[in-house]
């Protein structure tokens, strides 16, 4: 028995070090290549019939500097100072959600990055759990800069809409690069649920979140808090 124990443990083990070592490679794979599909797209594709994506790569600096800062304003505030994780967020959300029936979120851009690029999107404390390690390994391989790029890159801002370049083509006519200030605040106000909150019709509530997150750019310290990215 002791030897059956011994070899099971050997086989986990091993297989432990095997995916860590898989995850590692993976992470550290697309701080240089840039990722040819996300979790999310491929999720979608299996779950959904005759679902398409349309999804266009640009480099961050063939994005207009608004459009970071808009993301960073609407969603992560600390997104420039903190190792992955906003803890105070986190509290709060806590403490809110237990005596509220609407929900609140904490997740940082790292977060959101994490889930959409490595994993499906699935509830569960085990998918929460491998959110948080690969949260850690971009936190720890990656630059904020590296981070933000792809993030712009891959999230979902419509039906089958994915990424700044293709949201801006297709509800502004102008590509990410010539996108205007208010034009970028009104894109992240689609998040947290893109296909609720549509870019091409925006209800009320969005031109009032749009003109709030131009404000926070403002309060920020504005496009100037991203200038080495651009240098």
């Amino acid at each position: 028995m002791k030897r059956i124990i011994k070899r099971i443990s050997f086989i986990l083990l091993k297989t432990l070090l095997v995916l860590f070592l898989l995850s590692l490679f993976w992470v550290l794979l697309y701080r240089f290549v840039n990722p040819p599909i996300s979790g999310m797209m491929l999720y979608k594709t299996i779950i959904e019939k005759e679902y398409s994506y349309k999804y266009q790569w640009k480099d961050i600096d063939e994005i207009n500097a608004s459009l970071p800062l808009a993301f960073i304003s609407a969603e992560d505030q600390l997104f420039l100072r903190h190792n992955g994780f906003d803890l105070e967020a986190i509290k709060d959300a806590i403490e809110h959600n237990k005596d509220s029936n609407r929900k609140r979120g904490a997740s940082t851009i790292s977060q959101q990055l994490a889930k959409n690029l490595f994993l499906f999107p699935t509830r569960s404390f085990f998918r929460k759990g491998l959110e948080a390690y690969y949260t850690f390994l971009l936190e720890t391989l990656w630059s904020k800069k590296r981070i933000m790029e792809v993030y712009l890159n891959v999230v979902e801002l419509g039906k089958g809409v994915y990424g700044v370049e293709q949201a801006c083509v297709q509800y502004f006519d102008v590509t990410a690069k010539n996108v205007g200030r208010s034009q970028s605040a009104l894109v992240a106000t689609v998040l947290p649920n893109p296909l609720v909150f549509k870019i091409g019709q925006p209800s009320a509530y969005m031109r009032r979140r749009q003109a709030w997150v131009l404000r926070q750019m403002d309060n920020l310290g504005s496009e100037a808090i991203l200038k080495e990215w651009y240098e």
